[in-house]
Formats: C-alpha cells, sequence, structure tokens
C-alpha cells in the first residue's frame, strides 16, 4: 500500500498544527486512488514527529512512502534536516520504500496557486 506523509514545520499555535492536519484529511478524500493512508507529520514542536508520522503509515500497512515537505522555500529543514530525519528512519524499516517529494515551493503549479491567491479578495483576516 501507498502512503502520504505530510510534513509541516510545526508550531506552538495549536491551531496551525490542526490546519496541517485537516489538509491531510482533505487529500485523503481528494486523492484516495493513489494514496491509500496519508499522514500529517511535524518537523518539531508538535506531535506526531516525522518518525511517528512513518510508523503510522507502516503500522497502517504502507510498503511505500511518499514524505511530501510542506514547505515553500528550500531551507536548511528541506535541503537537510528532513532528509536527515528520514535516512534514520528508513534504517529501522529496511522492507519500506520512503523517498521525499519536492517541498510544494518547487512545484511548478506554485505560480498558479500564487496568482490565484493574490486575485482572492480577503475582506478580514481575522
Amino acid at each position: 500500500m501507498k502512503a502520504l506523509l505530510l510534513v509541516a514545520h510545526g508550531s506552538r499555535r495549536k491551531q496551525s498544527n490542526e490546519e496541517v492536519v485537516i489538509l491531510a484529511e482533505k487529500l485523503k478524500s481528494q486523492c484516495s486512488a493513489q494514496y491509500t493512508i496519508i499522514h500529517a507529520a511535524f518537523l518539531e514542536l508538535s506531535a506526531p514527529l516525522i518518525p511517528d508520522g512513518i510508523k503510522l503509515c507502516v503500522d497502517d500497512g504502507a510498503t511505500s512512502i511518499i514524505v511530501l515537505p510542506y514547505f515553500l522555500n528550500s531551507g536548511r529543514h528541506v535541503i537537510e534536516d528532513i532528509p536527515n530525519i528520514i535516512n534514520e528512519t528508513r534504517a529501522l524499516y529496511p522492507d519500506i520504500e520512503i523517498n521525499v517529494a519536492p517541498h510544494i515551493g518547487a512545484s511548478p503549479l506554485i505560480m498558479d496557486l500564487l496568482i490565484a491567491s493574490a486575485n482572492t479578495t480577503v475582506t478580514n483576516m481575522a
């Protein structure tokens, strides 16, 4: 079974972390044909952390996992921290294929998203 693990930074602000979990839940309904298992995980500051998210996927029966960094820029977390954590965790699951997708900001679709977002009128940012 194929799993998608959406990885965000994590925040001290509970609502920010809940937004990522809700996004993962929405992904379940949008791409269940491609991914049987979908979970959210965090680099730091919130649970589940990345290794725990991978364990959740494995416990749910995943035989391959795509880790999708929900980050806009290719900073240190994307270039070093996430790959290092994945490599350390991969050793615990030698029979599971674990790959890291390009971060969201590297997607060619980002330009369309930015333009569409800029054209959306926001009246209240509360």
